[in-house]
């Protein structure tokens, strides 16, 4: 996708560089249609510059920094030396993102969606999210209940999170803790077992998230969460131990928390 406006002051933008001249280079805008900005050759590197083709090449990707934008005479001044090199990797990486959702949205609604089609689904998307990556992401993590406050209709909500879930990588985060467990009573195994199924969630633990409980030697047993962040991570690894406090309490037992092993190393 690309925008039909005109970039902001100050935005990065990505662009390849079309032509060298001696004056400075000019750069077409991938992000923007048919939007060329110039960069004069001090604006290209810092200090003194014998030839500008020391620093750069035609065909070359390059992030820029939007100095000044003229609608009236059809001018974008750009500078390639005030962007870091951590601003131009995140940049490429934001680009490259918008790119993969580019390619999401042909796969879920066909190569041959009409412009205003798109643009409706990428606004309301947008109107939630900070790009089409982020929406196609959450989609991919938290299903359905991701676009809830989309603006789109039922089936196109489906198509997006059937697409999300079969091409976006999601990243996960894994959190481990352990609780020892003990019953006094005389079927004290029945009520550990019992104490193990609740923190386990009883099959009610959401989709996004993996949980397992292993025994590690009695009374100890780890508690292993999978989730799609840290947060999430140790909020259900939280919740696992509660259900298996309660459950063994109300057993007469008891349960001891903690995030390291208490017995020796496996």
């Amino acid at each position: 996708m690309k925008y039909s406006g005109w970039p902001d002051s100050g935005e990065l933008v990505v662009g390849k560089v079309d032509d060298i001249t001696d004056f400075g280079v000019f750069v077409d805008l991938e992000e923007y249609e048919d939007k060329r900005g110039l960069c004069h050759i001090s604006e290209v590197a810092s200090g003194w510059i014998k030839n500008v083709r020391d620093h750069v090449r035609e065909g070359q990707t390059v992030v820029a920094k939007v100095l000044e934008v003229n609608e009236s005479s059809q001018q974008i001044d750009l500078s390639i030396k005030d962007v870091n090199e951590h601003q131009r990797k995140e940049k490429i990486q934001e680009w490259k993102n918008e790119q993969k959702a580019d390619k999401w949205m042909a796969l879920a609604f066909g190569e041959d969606i009409d412009d205003e089609q798109y643009g409706a689904i990428a606004n309301a998307l947008l109107a939630e999210y900070d790009s089409l990556y982020d929406g196609f992401e959450q989609a991919a993590i938290h299903g359905a209940e991701a676009l809830e406050d989309v603006d789109l209709d039922d089936d196109e909500i489906d198509v997006i999170v059937d697409t999300a879930r079969q091409n976006v990588s999601v990243p996960y985060v894994n959190v481990t803790g352990y609780v020892d467990l003990r019953s006094p009573a005389g079927d004290g195994v029945d009520d550990v077992k019992e104490a193990l199924k609740a923190a386990e969630g009883d099959g009610e633990v959401s989709d996004e998230i993996e949980l397992t409980v292993t025994y590690v030697g009695a009374p100890e047993y780890r508690i292993k969460v999978k989730a799609p962040d840290y947060k999430t991570a140790e909020s259900e690894l939280d919740a696992s131990v509660a259900r298996a406090r309660e459950a063994i309490e109300s057993k007469g037992g008891t349960a001891s928390y903690h995030r390291e092993r208490s017995g020796d190393d496996e």
